[in-house]
């Protein structure tokens, strides 16, 4: 029999506004969560980056990162991810020194390459000018190194610049991804990689981890292959409870694939009136947005299955529903079964 897993847990929030509720309630939200899951261990605290998206209040990681930190102590802060192709990789690395400044050796640097919105979006992010061609994100990644360590080669046209007053450490740099693009930067740069299990590729997640892997070369920034997988996850005292809270993200799966403007996460009052049709049944069932929902013996089970798979014991745990309170005890039941 095997030694059960110590699971290192973290939280990725993406900061949901309820419908009815404000911008300002989810970002309240969001730093009593980053409190409450400090004192229950969890071991880092991510914020997302997301745009034109009415039910997600997440829209700039490093202003939302400063407060986190200044209401904190311990717990590891950082972004799940910035979205790199919209910035330039000298700003980002001013932002992320100057955090580093005010929250000494707790900061992650989270990059993804995806747009966090949809494409009009994009291009007011750039406006006026034109986008940055996506193809130039592992060159932005690799400046972005250069600059946060002063340590650009010399033959770059910006290598006497300085994004600030050096630091005795740099925040940790984790490359994310939900496929094989991303997982292949990482490896190939030496970089810690977080999979989203709970959208993309999920039944391939394990083989993309692996490649990952098998092809990892060592750097100055990691010297082995560090995995954290983020997962969805909605647990509450019984299954039913859980099943109940977790409808409205169901509904709301379906509004966003019809691309319908939503104010805010349905309550599950609302979701429970709504018939989902034969096609949107099976949109679910294929949806690549995977979620574990249950009580915590059931979430348990899961999640060490995930464990298994993945052969990782670091998890982002994203939790998404209408009832604040029911999203906090969610993360604590969690962390009951799993963190002791």
């Amino acid at each position: 029999m095997s030694d059960p897993i110590r699971f290192r847990l973290s939280v990725v929030e993406q900061s949901p506004v309820r419908k009815g509720g404000s911008g300002a309630d989810a970002l309240r939200e969001t730093i009593e969560l980053a409190r409450a899951a400090e004192a229950l261990g969890y071991e880092r605290f991510w914020v997302a980056e997301h745009h034109n998206i009415p039910s997600i209040a997440s829209t700039s990681p490093e202003i939302l990162i400063g407060q986190i930190g200044a209401a904190t102590t311990t717990i590891r802060i950082g972004s799940g991810g910035v979205m790199l192709p919209h910035y330039s990789a000298f700003k980002v690395a001013e932002n992320f020194r100057m955090l580093e400044t005010l929250f000494p050796g707790r900061v992650d640097l989270g990059l993804g390459r995806a747009p966090g919105g949809d494409p009009r979006t994009a291009a007011a992010l750039a406006y006026p000018r034109a986008p940055i061609d996506i193809r130039a994100y592992p060159e932005q990644v690799e400046d972005l190194i250069g600059f946060l360590g002063d340590r650009l080669p010399p033959e770059h046209p910006f290598s006497e610049l300085r994004p600030g007053p050096r630091t005795p450490g740099e925040p940790e740099i984790w490359l994310l991804g939900s496929g094989i693009d991303s997982a292949r930067l990482a490896a190939r740069r030496g970089l810690a990689f977080s999979f989203a299990h709970f959208f993309g590729q999920a039944e391939k997640g394990p083989e993309i981890v692996e490649y990952y892997r098998r092809h990892f070369r060592p750097s100055r920034e990691c010297a082995e292959p560090r995995v954290h997988v983020a997962v969805q996850v909605m647990c509450a005292e019984t299954q039913e409870e859980a099943e109940w809270h977790a409808s409205s993200l169901r509904l709301g799966r379906i509004q966003m694939a019809r691309n319908e403007r939503r104010d805010g996460i349905v309550s599950p009052e609302e979701a429970s009136r709504h018939v989902f049709t034969p096609e949107e049944l099976r949109f679910l069932e294929r949806s690549g947005m995977r979620g574990t929902t249950g009580d915590p013996a059931r979430v348990a089970a899961e999640l060490e299955a995930l464990a298994q798979r993945y052969a990782t014991d670091q998890f982002g745990i994203v939790t998404i529903c209408y009832d604040w309170k029911a999203r906090l005890r969610s993360y604590e039941l969690l962390a009951a079964a799993l963190l002791g």
